[in-house]
């Protein structure tokens, strides 16, 4: 497949996403009475998913259709704008700041239906019948999700969720379309991974914010130092997986890599609160070892399945090493569900874990 390379205005495009990012992942840093309350948990996800499918949808479109004409840059540089608004109402007080959201985020999904059926028009073959499909129907997704506004309460975010559900839905539905036209892989694993990396950083803030090197305090010191090794394995991990280890011939429709960073980005932002709490937070302890292993088990899950069916045949990992992984993570979590490690054990679990995954993965 001929190469596609990753353009400078959407590299800053994923600028504008940075700030979304790093307000929904502070969402989750509210402990009362050591735990996080389910509201926070679920503010996190509503905010999170319209962040993945507003960046998705035009990430997609782009490695589909993407040309250097000005038309779509300007459909892109507006899309920023409403990025911006969108992010300027994440707050904690979701409810309150509820419309903006919305518009936004309606904003950024009509720009990139627009621009299917403007390639529609000039497209032939298989992609137009893609952009056909997508200029058609996203519309439908568009509509419901616009609809959340004459609601209240939990009825105004189901159908919201409603709305995007249905987004998620149409590729796989229109999935005898998409694989006619296949997406760029190489260019694809690119965009994510640019997106990983500023998720990546959230870690890295975290790591920043425990550590106190001025007082002395050695514990935070050793603390962080384990955390940063935990956060260069899991790069480590990916990364080295994308370039090295994954077959960017192969023509698909790339569903499994798109919808499996729906759980890689919120499982980050989980990873890198929780190195955040365990240290800085009086957390009860088994919600501490719930939250921290659930999320580490989500994002191990979602990077195998996204690597495992993009990987060189040779370079497929057995059963065995999906054994010896998931008995390594258990094996820990029984430990701590027994006796009452330190934080400075549990970071160090977790470092022995993404040490033996990249390792494993990548050799």
């Amino acid at each position: 497949m001929e190469e596609k390379k990753v353009t400078w205005l959407e590299l800053f495009y994923d600028l504008v996403y940075v700030a979304a990012i790093a307000t929904t992942t502070h969402v989750l840093i509210h402990v009362e009475d050591g735990v996080i309350h389910a509201e926070y948990i679920f503010k996190f996800f509503i905010m999170m998913i319209p962040i993945w499918g507003a960046w998705t949808g035009q990430t997609v479109f782009i490695n589909r259709f993407g040309k250097d004409f000005v038309h779509q840059r300007l459909f892109m540089i507006m899309q920023m704008f409403f990025v911006l608004i969108m992010t300027s109402s994440l707050s904690v007080d979701f409810d309150t700041y509820y419309l903006p959201f919305l518009v936004g985020y309606i904003g950024l999904r009509i720009l990139t239906v627009t621009q299917y059926i403007v390639v529609s028009r000039y497209e032939t073959g298989p992609k137009q019948k893609v952009a056909l499909y997508f200029g058609k129907y996203f519309w439908i997704g568009i509509i419901i999700g616009s609809s959340s506004i004459f609601f209240d309460s939990w009825i105004r975010y189901f159908v919201f969720f409603l709305g995007i559900f249905v987004d998620i839905l149409l590729p796989i539905i229109g999935r005898k379309y998409v694989v006619n036209a296949p997406i760029n892989i190489g260019h694809l694993l690119e965009r994510f991974g640019l997106l990983t990396i500023i998720l990546f950083g959230e870690s890295i803030i975290s790591t920043i914010v425990v550590l106190q090197p001025e007082k002395g305090d050695w514990e935070s010191i050793a603390y962080s130092a384990i955390a940063f090794v935990v956060i260069i394995a899991m790069w480590w991990q990916y990364f080295d997986n994308i370039d090295k280890k994954v077959d960017k011939s192969i023509k698909t429709a790339g569903q499994s890599i798109i919808y499996g960073h729906l759980i890689i980005f919120p499982t980050l932002s989980m990873i890198a609160a929780s190195i955040n709490m365990v240290y800085s937070y009086e957390l009860n302890y088994f919600f501490m070892i719930g939250f921290v292993f659930i999320s580490v088990i989500l994002y191990f899950l979602a990077t195998t399945i996204v690597f495992h069916l993009y990987r060189y045949k040779h370079h497929r990992l057995k059963i065995f090493h999906l054994g010896l992984f998931t008995t390594l993570l258990l094996t820990m979590l029984i430990i701590d569900f027994i006796f009452v490690v330190p934080k400075l054990i549990l970071m160090a679990q977790l470092a022995i874990f993404f040490i033996v995954y990249a390792k494993v993965t990548t050799t």
